[in-house]
């Protein structure tokens, strides 16, 4: 229903901030490494938003990017993970790092998170890989070029899949990659630098 919200920063509290749009105050829910980049009340903001119905509560989420607001969408779509949680996730955890949790079965890196233990990590994992499974397959028209740049490098199979897991298709980040100097990049680097082209 909100895709972003775009106004005047008039307040931080512990758990929330207050926007102003036009005059109408709009009270969102940020992690607090949200809020901290946002930085001083009076500043003109920009946050993508996700906004939650339930019976007894309506809230707005909000987040400095659209990868963070993925990996919220993608927590929230795992059992026994609720929005609070998701949120603690994104203090701790940059989107980079937990998409590359997820694929290389880092159990360790996300118990690192407030509320999630062995159990829950393992369970975040499975879920989400499985939705990376489903993702769609190189499209037939894709540029031989690029498949076979890409194909035997475990690194950059390793990024791809994680850049799945936060909503790209695979396309557009073996495209993307093409303009990245692969060369002595460890896993994560790829990740952040394929962030940069994607979300230009």
């Amino acid at each position: 229903m909100l895709a972003y919200i775009k106004g005047t920063l008039e307040m931080k509290m512990t758990e929330y901030v207050v926007i102003d749009v036009g005059g109408l105050g709009y009270k969102v829910f940020m992690s607090s490494i949200g809020m901290e980049k946002l930085g001083d009340i009076g500043n003109q903001v920009k946050v993508y938003t996700y906004y939650r119905v339930r019976e007894d509560d309506i809230s707005i989420y909000a987040f400095n990017t659209n990868e963070e607001l993925r990996m919220f969408e993608l927590l929230l779509s795992v059992s026994g993970v609720g929005a609070k949680t998701a949120l603690t996730m994104l203090a701790v955890c940059n989107p980079s790092e937990f998409a590359l949790a997820v694929i290389s079965d880092d159990v360790a890196t996300l118990t690192r998170i407030p509320g999630i233990g062995p159990k829950s990590a393992k369970r975040i994992i499975l879920e989400l890989k499985d939705k990376l499974k489903k993702e769609e397959s190189i499209s037939k028209e894709t540029n031989e070029d690029i498949k076979v740049a890409v194909a035997d490098d475990n690194k950059v199979q390793e990024a791809i899949a994680a850049l799945q897991v936060l909503g790209y298709n695979k396309r557009e980040i073996e495209k993307a990659f093409m303009k990245i100097d692969k060369t002595s990049l460890e896993t994560e680097d790829l990740i952040k630098k394929g962030l940069i082209i994607l979300s230009n």
